[in-house]
């Protein structure tokens, strides 16, 4: 085994366990402190005066749409299958986890964005396998 293919095992692995490496770990990392992120600014929002409610949401708002283009960004960086890391695939399509917060707060554009960004990400997957099956043919 030389060097290259002992480092890909290593990549590997640490993409599936954990936080990961790279892209993956970065898209976790963006998971991670976004999604559960409603829960403080819920408890902002109780504590703020009445004035300030909807500035605070309309933050929270803003950082779902900066998650969710940051999965974009990682996209269009990796956009073929066969050269993104190992799970990478499987973390794009974790982007769809965004539907929940912004289900919780009524946040029309994240609700129709986070099920639609992974159903991309699957149809795209779905449709280069099966371009390379063709061409195995």
């Amino acid at each position: 085994m030389d060097l290259y293919s002992a480092q890909r095992i290593a990549e590997a692995e640490a993409a599936r366990t954990g936080l990961g490496t790279g892209p993956n770990r970065r898209l976790r990392l963006t998971l991670i402190i976004g999604m559960p992120l409603f829960l403080p600014v819920l408890g902002i929002m109780i504590l703020v005066p009445k004035s300030m409610m909807n500035t605070v949401l309309y933050v929270y708002e803003a950082g779902i749409i900066g998650c969710l283009l940051h999965y974009v960004w990682v996209f269009v960086k990796y956009p073929r299958h066969a050269g993104r890391p190992p799970y990478l695939t499987r973390d794009l399509a974790m982007g769809g986890g965004f539907f929940l917060p912004s289900m919780f707060f009524g946040f029309w554009a994240g609700m129709i964005a986070a099920p639609l960004w992974a159903l991309f990400v699957g149809v795209a997957y779905a449709v280069e396998e099966r371009r390379e099956h063709r061409g195995r043919r």
